[in-house]
């Protein structure tokens, strides 16, 4: 159920004079053979299917390949349908998307349930802390638990902001709203998707997931690794519930894709309601269950309305884009975690519109890895440092040299995890988690003044870094939680100003009226909270800004930090 940051790629490298359908085949299997990718894909324009296909493998242990009709769970692509059926609701007039959720749902405390209304669920507007954020999620997923006991238990807590004051991406929401069907319809959220969508679609491939249910052609999931890939965590499928619970296949979220366009199942003015733009949020504008964003064409002829969504659960990786303009459609299910599911669509659309396209590098782990095993670690650091600049040919990132680290710590190879760990602090030093990781290893180790030190530095990136707060009061070190600092306007107009990140890509810093907001050229503005002096970080994104400032102490550039990138931007206005 994790959230995506809707962003569109447009990488120029290889112009094929291929048919489409082959250029796809070609370039999805290139991401396959990089190791970043192993599901089902599907390509249509309008009610035309260009290409559909399958890479890798449903299940690897038994060597079965992967489909079009192969089954995966979709994650949070369940949001689209529970949007779907509470629009069906209001068109019924069992429900006001005005209407509080107090109103809908009477065993939900009344304090904070008296000024959420359902658009606020719908919206990730309610202040509901996410239940997936819990640092005890990994036990509570393994629990079936009934829908009320949970929604009063995971989904009552007091909230973190205002109702409608800001956008922050919430499983919560949705579960809740999950619970507000069940209450209203007097029937199951599985029975009222069958009801009001999968039944009159006839979409025989898709529904609520559950593990004792025998479901053919469902694929198994996996988590990649540094080596390949391991069996995901188990997860009780009545915790993701209304927020992702489904499974389905490429062809059948291609029907689904189809049928919003039409009034099969919904008039079109209540339709519109889930489409029409209203807060933002995750590079994008946010409706109801789904993103969109206007961008300038790859043919750079006009713009054109991107709606999507992604989804990601235990073991799965999806995404599903719609081009409205063209009718473009492109569905995505890869039952592996960690996919790049998300730039295969967006190099699928360079192919839809001639476009040239860049193919995928292969990452320098598993090569690494080999050479500590035959080389020892520093024979392997030594190859690291001479194959990572070629970055036409390989690929490497903090998150897969984390899981290096830990895969050594596992093997009980301390000082080979160490050394690793140390090196994703050099190549990531702003990174939180990185030090996090490398305090662990120092622990594991028995080097508690080295661990203390990395603890330290990591909350000092980041003070909302939980974990490290709980390592040092387990090592007998307490050290109170900062709060967000908060800086009187005039310190905050220091830091205005326009920032170029890349030629015609500016980051405009702005004060409106006493908090901070940044906004990248084509994209909607975000409030960015100060977590230090000249430090500041985004709620709705993993990235963090750092002011830098000359000799007499004015703001003079930007330093971005996100996605394992280290990006600076000079000051330009």
């Amino acid at each position: 159920m994790k959230k995506f940051l809707l962003i569109i790629i447009l990488i120029p490298l290889i112009l094929s004079a291929q048919p489409i359908d082959q250029q796809i085949n070609q370039l999805v299997t290139k991401y396959y053979e990089a190791g970043k990718f192993n599901g089902s894909v599907l390509v249509a324009q309008n009610d035309k299917v260009i290409f559909k296909g399958g890479f890798g493998e449903a299940n690897m242990e038994w060597n079965i390949p992967n489909a079009p009709d192969t089954k995966h769970r979709i994650g949070s692509i369940t949001k689209q349908f529970t949007s779907f059926i509470i629009m069906k609701l209001v068109q019924e007039g069992k429900i006001k998307v005005t209407g509080y959720l107090s109103d809908y749902l009477p065993y939900y405390r009344k304090d904070t349930g008296g000024k959420i209304t359902i658009e606020h669920l719908l919206t990730h507007t309610s202040g509901i802390p996410s239940y997936t954020a819990r640092e005890d999620m990994s036990d509570i997923g393994k629990n079936n638990i009934p829908v009320e006991e949970f929604v009063k238990k995971y989904c009552s807590v007091d909230l973190s902001f205002e109702p409608g004051s800001q956008f922050v991406y919430n499983n919560s929401g949705y579960f809740i709203l999950g619970a507000i069907i069940e209450q209203l319809t007097g029937i199951t959220y599985e029975e009222a998707l069958h009801k009001y969508v999968l039944d009159p679609l006839e979409l025989k491939d898709t529904g609520y997931d559950t593990f004792k249910e025998i479901i053919p052609k469902r694929s198994t999931g996996y988590v990649r690794t540094a080596l390949g890939f391991s069996h995901a965590d188990y997860l009780d499928m009545s915790v993701p519930y209304a927020a992702g619970s489904m499974y389905s296949t490429v062809e059948d979220l291609y029907k689904w894709d189809l049928s919003l366009k039409t009034e099969k199942l919904l008039p079109a003015k209540y339709m519109a309601e889930i489409f029409k733009p209203r807060v933002s949020g995750l590079g994008a504008k946010y409706g109801y269950g789904w993103m969109m964003k206007r961008i300038l064409s790859p043919d750079s002829k006009d713009s054109v309305t991107i709606i999507a969504h992604g989804g990601g659960i235990n073991g799965y990786s999806s995404y599903n884009m719609r081009v409205i303009e063209p009718g473009y459609i492109i569905t995505i299910a890869d039952n592996a975690t960690g996919s790049a599911q998300v730039e295969i669509a967006n190099v699928i659309l360079n192919v839809l519109y001639g476009k040239e396209y860049k193919n995928p590098a292969k990452t320098l782990i598993p090569i690494v890895y080999k050479s500590i095993n035959e080389d020892g670690i520093d024979s392997a650091l030594k190859l690291f440092n001479e194959l990572k600049n070629d970055k036409d040919n390989f690929s490497y990132n903090e998150r897969e040299l984390n899981q290096l680290g830990y895969l050594l710590l596992g093997e009980k190879k301390l000082d080979e995890s160490l050394k690793i760990f140390e090196l994703n602090t050099i190549l990531f030093p702003k990174s939180s988690n990185v030090w996090d990781s490398y305090g662990e290893a120092a622990l594991e180790k028995g080097d508690m003044e080295n661990a203390i030190t990395y603890f330290k530095k990591s909350i000092e990136l980041d003070p909302q870094n939980s974990p490290s707060y709980t390592h040092l009061k387990k090592l007998g070190v307490e050290i109170e939680k900062k709060n967000d600092l908060v800086l009187p306007v005039e310190k905050l107009k220091e830091y205005e100003g326009k920032y170029q990140i890349a030629p015609n890509f500016i980051l405009t810093v702005f004060v409106e009226g006493d908090k901070l907001y940044t906004q990248a050229t084509g994209q909607p503005k975000f409030e960015i909270y100060c977590s230090d002096i000249d430090k500041f970080y985004l709620k709705v994104v993993d990235a963090k800004l750092e002011f830098n400032r000359d000799a007499e102490g004015i703001v003079n550039s930007l330093t971005l930090y996100q996605s394992g990138q280290v990006i600076p931007c000079k000051k330009i206005e």
